[in-house]
């Protein structure tokens, strides 16, 4: 008699930064943050890491820490790298895929829409110049629009688009997981594919306003309209306080990420 039982997937997460573009502490602060022997409160660049049942590999961002952030979680292959957008504190560490171009004898993946790819070749342009010297990072540039479905290995993944300030920057969802960074807006239409989530990571930069970001406030109003089961906030700046103090104002199925925070979402 057959089993009615299904192998259920997963994905397992694991933050390797919460901290915005400057990471915290801040170099030269005195604040409180800034001063707390806390881990919770010591955050590099945001990045998230997503292996799969399968053993898929895949990174959001790859910002100036990513070197230390594969070193730390002993990392030694990559399937791909979804960016986000081309800031320095998101793309600034991709030269280091040479290590990963070395043992995996490829080129790195990486997807991004058009904004970034101008971006990124900008920024690296030594990787796309004619004469190469050896040794130099190995991209295989992929640009991509709101409206594509990624497939890496057994992995779907839905790009969303969302506004830093004027510039469209995607979020990715991947089955029941979506992360989304520098948002200060999203359309009624991107907001769709928000819905039915078993956990939204979302940015959240301080209480006071911002142009560019969610504010808390405005991150857990997104968090109240599309209803995820569990949601977490990052890209935390030292403005929004201590770790500690701010998780006990949250609501029960809302919590601050911190750096080295590992998930595993069922999909």
């Amino acid at each position: 008699m057959g089993s009615d039982l299904v192998e259920m997937g997963y994905l397992d997460i694991v933050f390797l930064g919460t901290g915005t573009s400057q990471g915290v502490p801040v170099i030269g602060c005195d604040c409180e943050v800034c001063r707390s022997k806390e881990s919770k409160d010591q955050r590099l660049r945001s990045s998230v890491l997503i292996t799969s049942d399968k053993q898929t590999k895949l990174c959001i961002d790859a910002g100036p820490d990513f070197r230390y952030q594969m070193l730390k979680e002993n990392v030694c292959g990559l399937d791909a790298i979804l960016v986000t957008h081309s800031h320095r504190d998101h793309v600034g560490g991709l030269d280091e895929v040479r290590s990963f171009n070395y043992l995996q004898q490829s080129r790195m993946p990486i997807y991004a829409n058009k904004y970034a790819v101008e971006g990124i070749k900008t920024e690296f342009a030594y990787a796309f110049a004619q004469n190469q010297y050896p040794g130099l990072p190995q991209f295989d540039l992929r640009e991509i629009t709101p409206q594509d479905k990624i497939i890496v290995k057994e992995l779907e993944i839905q790009p969303i688009e969302v506004m830093h300030f004027k510039l469209p920057t995607l979020a990715y969802r991947i089955g029941k997981f979506a992360y989304i960074t520098d948002a200060k807006t999203i359309s009624n239409k991107e907001k769709q594919k928000l819905y039915g989530l078993d956990c939204l990571v979302v940015n959240a930069l301080r209480k006071e306003e911002h142009f560019s970001h969610f504010t808390l406030k405005e991150a857990l109003n997104l968090i109240k309209e599309v209803k995820p089961q569990k949601a977490y906030l990052t890209h935390i700046s030292h403005f929004l306080g201590l770790q500690d103090e701010i998780e006990q104002t949250l609501p029960a199925n809302v919590h601050l990420a911190y750096d080295g925070l590992r998930l595993r979402i069922e999909q």
